[in-house]
C-alpha cells in the first residue's frame, strides 16, 4: 500500500511551480534565522544513489527515451517558473524565496511536495538542493549557490531538447562496446569503467578547456608508461612556452624541462632567442617525477590522430572544483591508481601490490595491456538511469547548438594559476 507521503511524490513529480519568482528579489534578507530553534531531520539529508548503468549502455538509452516523455509532460504543463535569487540561501535561513525554491524543486522530483511550503530554508529543502546539485554535476552542499540557481534557471523546453538530442548520441554507441571499456563523458568531466554492463568504477576528470577541447574519438588503451617524460606540443610550445620564457627566464630549469635540437645535442635555455620563433624547432622533454611533471606519475598511451592520451597530474585539486575544463586537450583522471590497476588486472605480473612498488621505486617502467580496452570519448550533456534518476551537464563546447546552457556559471575558461596555461595538458 502506499503511503501518503509516496502518493503525493508520485502524483506531483510533474506539477508546475504557481509560486511568482518576485518573492526572490522582494523577500526578507538571506541572513534572517528561523523564529525558532528546529531539530532538523538528518534522516532528510540523503545522498543521491550512484547507478551501475554505464552512460553508454541499454539500459540508459531506454531510460532516457522514457525521461523524454516525462520532460514533454512537464514543458506541456508549463515548465518551471524562473528564479530570479537571492543566492548562498543555506539552513536555518527564513525568505520568502524559499517557498518558490521549494516548488523548482518538487516540478523535477528533487522534494517530496509534503515537506510543505515552509519559508524556512531547513533539512528538506537542503536535501533536494543537494540532489539537484548531484544530478546537474555540482558539489552537493545543499546551499542554493550562483552555480545551482543557473542550473535551474535553465528552461524545461531547453533540458527536453538536450534530452532529445542525446538520444541520437546514445544510440550511436548501442553496438557492442566490448566486455570491458572505458567510457570519457566530456561535458561531465568523467569517466567510468565498465565490465560485464556494470560501471566498476567512476573517476572523476580534467578536459580540455573552451579552447583547447578534447576530441570526439573512439580509441584502444594499449600501455601504461610509470614516471614518463613529458615532451610538449608544438602547439604548447607557441602558445605557453614562449610567452612565459619571456616573462620568467627560469621557468623551465625550475620545472625540469629540458631542450633538445635536431641532432639530440641538449642546449640551455639562455641559448634560445625567446623573442623569435626559434623554440618551435626545438624538442622540450619534462624529466619524470610525479610532483613536477604535467603527467604525473602515469601516462596512459590510446593511439589516436589527435596525439592526446589520459594520464595523472601534480594539481589534484581540480579533481574537488565543478568546472574541470582546465586541459589542453589530454584527459586528467582522479584516483589514477584504482584506475590503471583495472586496465592492467589481466595482464599477467601486474595486480595491485606491483603497482604500488613501481609507484614507490619511481623507476621509468612501461606496462603493455595483453588485451587492449576500448575506450570512447564521448559528448553526453544529458541522460537517465534506470532508477529515474535524470543527469544534466552544461553544453560546454556548444555542441547542442541551444546557445543558453549556463557554462559561464561553472568557473573561468582560463585558469587563475600563471603556470597552469603551461602545465595543464
Amino acid at each position: 500500500m502506499l503511503s501518503r507521503r509516496s502518493l503525493l511524490a508520485s502524483t506531483a513529480a510533474f506539477a508546475v511551480a504557481g509560486v511568482s519568482s518576485q518573492a526572490w528579489s522582494q523577500g526578507a534578507p538571506i541572513a534572517e534565522q528561523a523564529e525558532w530553534a528546529q531539530n532538523y531531520d538528518g534522516a532528510s539529508r540523503v545522498r543521491v544513489p550512484r547507478s551501475v548503468t554505464p552512460i553508454l549502455s541499454p539500459g540508459a538509452l531506454q531510460a532516457t527515451e522514457e525521461m523524454v516523455e516525462r520532460y514533454r509532460d512537464i514543458v506541456a504543463r508549463g515548465g518551471w517558473q524562473r528564479l530570479a535569487g537571492p543566492t548562498n540561501l543555506r539552513v536555518g535561513a527564513r525568505n520568502p524565496a524559499v517557498a518558490a525554491l521549494r516548488q523548482r524543486l518538487i516540478v523535477e522530483g528533487d522534494l517530496d511536495p509534503a515537506a510543505g511550503a515552509s519559508p524556512i530554508y531547513d533539512s528538506y529543502v537542503e536535501a533536494g538542493v543537494k540532489r539537484f546539485q548531484s544530478r546537474h554535476g555540482l558539489n552537493a552542499t545543499g546551499t542554493l549557490n550562483e552555480a545551482t540557481l543557473a542550473s535551474m534557471n535553465v528552461p524545461a523546453e531547453t533540458r527536453l531538447k538536450q534530452l532529445e538530442l542525446n538520444i541520437v548520441r546514445l544510440r550511436s554507441y548501442s553496438g557492442n562496446l566490448g566486455h570491458r571499456y572505458v567510457i570519457v563523458n566530456i561535458p561531465a568531466a568523467l569517466v567510468e569503467t565498465v565490465e560485464d554492463g556494470r560501471v566498476h568504477t567512476r573517476h572523476a576528470a580534467g578536459v580540455g578547456k573552451i579552447d583547447r577541447q578534447s576530441p570526439i574519438m573512439n580509441a584502444k588503451v594499449t600501455a601504461i608508461n610509470f614516471n614518463p617524460f613529458w615532451t610538449v606540443p608544438a602547439s604548447i610550445i607557441k602558445k605557453d612556452l614562449i610567452p612565459k620564457m619571456q616573462k620568467d627566464p627560469s621557468y623551465l630549469t625550475d620545472n625540469k624541462i629540458r631542450i633538445f635540437n635536431g641532432g639530440g645535442q641538449e642546449l640551455r635555455p639562455e641559448q634560445v632567442n625567446w623573442r623569435s620563433d626559434e623554440a618551435t624547432r626545438y624538442m622540450f622533454r619534462q624529466d619524470p617525477g610525479g610532483d613536477v611533471n604535467s603527467m604525473g606519475f602515469v601516462r596512459i598511451n590510446i593511439p589516436n590522430p589527435h596525439g592526446v592520451y589520459m594520464h595523472d597530474t601534480p594539481s589534484k585539486g581540480i579533481f574537488g572544483d565543478d568546472f574541470r575544463f582546465v586541459s589542453s586537450g589530454c584527459v586528467r583522471v582522479q584516483n589514477v591508481r584504482d584506475y590503471i590497476t583495472w586496465l592492467l588486472k589481466d595482464t599477467p605480473g601486474w595486480d595491485r601490490e606491483h603497482i604500488e612498488q613501481v609507484f614507490e621505486a619511481g623507476s621509468r617502467t612501461d606496462a603493455p595491456l595483453r588485451e587492449p580496452v576500448n575506450v570512447y570519448w564521448t559528448y553526453i550533456t544529458a541522460w537517465a538511469a534506470p532508477d529515474g534518476l535524470v543527469q544534466f551537464r552544461d553544453d560546454i563546447y556548444n555542441r547542442d547548438g541551444l546557445g543558453n546552457i549556463p557554462v559561464a556559471s561553472r568557473g573561468p575558461i582560463e585558469p587563475t594559476d600563471p603556470d597552469e596555461a603551461f602545465m595543464q595538458n
